[in-house]
């Protein structure tokens, strides 16, 4: 490579970060191993803008680097970004992010479908190249994304990217389109009752047991949004809008709590769409009941519905949350009909709801019904659920639609296969999920914020690891490092938990407890 090139590289990748790199406390080459062998192991069937031959590269440049005792967990980490490269699509559009990697017929253009787009957002924010996510933002709203084509948290996923990479120029710039979508879903899918109703298939969640009909996920995500256009229309000045949508989430809060609250059973549920207005709440607890609290919606009293989820007749299973209660008559995991059903299988897309609102529930509640350890083993659950057997015995890191929540097997997968379905491998690599922002936002628990404070709060309990590292975090224009030394030997750095911003060390802490910090203005 010729010297001009490469310094034009460099001063491309330094203005896409924000600030070049600060010194890096892993070394990027010790996880190398990892992706050599996720390439060696795949059969690359639709590659797009990243070939596996130019992951290492992408990767070792552009994730957070995560370290711990896990090796599991960790292999896993790596795995998803890993996928999650690989859905990274450049377009005439601008770069989308896809969910298949094969085209679907239920998809929209550029094979886009608005079902996991949060999650992409969620996800995407950690990675330090920009382009994706600018893209993306804009294509739903500019170039032909059909973001009501499924359910969709558009606004509230811009708006927790912002929190990480602030671009108050950008989502304002959106506002208008984002104002415009939530007033397409009054039109189609609210009724006068103020509730949000959505078919299941439409929420993702086909052959549930509830239902249609007014779902605490629609309504949920609505509020959500409402949260968000507020909060994004204090950055644009509008504070008669910002009061407008205040209103509106408050008013859905309300509607939430008292109408999809199933007392006696202690959880959200679906009420179908009633001919009088009469509504009667669905016999079933759905793993869906817990969406609320991915948007920080309930009141403290709610909390109680958890408790269902470390429950063995209730979500609980060897291999990742069940999606409806194990205890209900309809439960089942069926490999005959339909191969996606919500009525009994384990789906990453909902264990990754659920997790982010048990992270937010800990975080947030002075005495939750859960706890850590609840956390870290539901987190290393769905992290050992990644794998496939091979024929010839050998076991790979995979994700894929759903899985038996009892033995681990792929159904989707298995079904699809039985029946010389195409495309071939549909839901190889499926992108319908978080995983990495888990580990960075739960585990390690950096906390995003709209304001130039650093929030560190893990929820790694208390003598599981005696050390671990998320090095190279792009917040806010630093480049973050959180680790957690105990005895000061493994790192060198002191005992206890460490914050670095640009490496210069901003907070201390001899325990795994709650840190903040002011961001630095400059450099180290």
């Amino acid at each position: 490579m010729k010297a001009p090139l490469l310094l034009l590289l460099v001063v491309v990748f330094l203005g896409r970060t924000g600030r070049g790199l600060a010194a890096a406390v892993l070394d990027p080459d010790r996880f190398r191993p990892y992706v050599t062998q996720f390439n060696a192991d795949d059969q690359e069937l639709y590659p797009q803008f990243i070939p596996n031959a130019q992951a290492w590269g992408f990767l070792s440049t552009n994730v957070p680097l995560f370290e711990c005792p896990d090796k599991e967990l960790e292999r896993t980490y790596f795995f998803r970004w890993w996928t999650y490269r690989k859905h990274l699509k450049q377009t005439p559009d601008g770069f989308v992010i896809t969910e298949f990697l094969p085209p679907v017929s239920w998809a929209g253009k550029h094979n886009t479908i608005s079902c996991p787009a949060g999650h992409h957002f969620y996800e995407g924010r950690w990675l330090r190249d920009a382009r994706f996510l600018d893209d993306y933002s804009v294509f739903w709203f500019r170039k032909g994304g059909e973001p009501r084509r499924y359910s969709f948290w558009a606004a509230d996923a811009l708006w927790a990217r912002h929190l990480v990479r602030p671009d108050t120029a950008r989502l304002t710039n959106l506002l208008p389109d984002l104002i415009a979508n939530f007033e397409a879903w009054e039109k189609t899918r609210r009724d006068p009752n103020g509730l949000f109703w959505q078919i299941d298939d439409r929420d993702g969640m086909e052959v549930s047991i509830g239902g249609s009909g007014y779902r605490a996920t629609i309504n949920s995500y609505m509020y959500g949004d409402a949260l968000a256009l507020a909060r994004i229309a204090d950055l644009a000045g509008k504070q008669d809008v910002a009061a407008r949508f205040r209103a509106e989430a408050a008013r859905l809060k309300k509607l939430v709590e008292e109408k999809l609250w199933d007392e006696q059973a202690q959880f959200f549920k679906v009420a179908p769409r009633p001919p009088a207005n009469q509504l009667r709440l669905a016999d079933v607890r759905e793993l869906h009941g817990f969406t609320p609290w991915y948007f920080h919606l309930p009141a403290e009293r709610f909390a109680v519905a958890w408790k269902q989820l470390v429950d063995p007749q209730g979500f609980r299973a060897p291999f990742g949350p069940t999606t409806a209660e194990q205890r209900h008559p309809k439960f089942a995991v069926a490999y005959t009909g339909h191969e996606c059903q919500w009525n009994g299988p384990s789906w990453p897309l909902s264990t990754a709801v659920t997790l982010t609102a048990l992270a937010n529930l800990l975080h947030e509640h002075p005495n939750p019904p859960l706890t850590k350890q609840d956390y870290f083993d539901t987190l290393r659950t769905y992290a050992l659920s990644h794998r496939l057997k091979l024929p010839d015995g050998r076991v790979v890191p995979w994700i894929d639609e759903n899985l038996n929540p009892h033995t681990g097997d792929w159904i989707s997968r298995t079904l699809l296969l039985q029946r010389k379905a195409r495309p071939l491998e549909r839901g190889k690599d499926y992108n319908h999920s978080t995983f990495c922002d888990l580990v960075i936002s739960g585990l390690v628990g950096l906390r995003p914020r709209a304001d130039e404070t650093v929030e560190v709060n893990p929820l790694l309990p208390e003598n599981v690891w005696d050390w671990f590292c998320l090095d190279q975090v792009p917040y806010h224009g630093r480049l973050l490092t959180i680790l957690w030394d105990k005895t000061g030997a493994h790192y060198g750095k002191g005992r206890g938990l460490r914050v670095f911003a640009n490496s210069k060390e901003i907070a201390v802490s001899e325990i795994l407890a709650r840190l903040t910090a002011p961001l630095p203005a400059d450099g180290p």
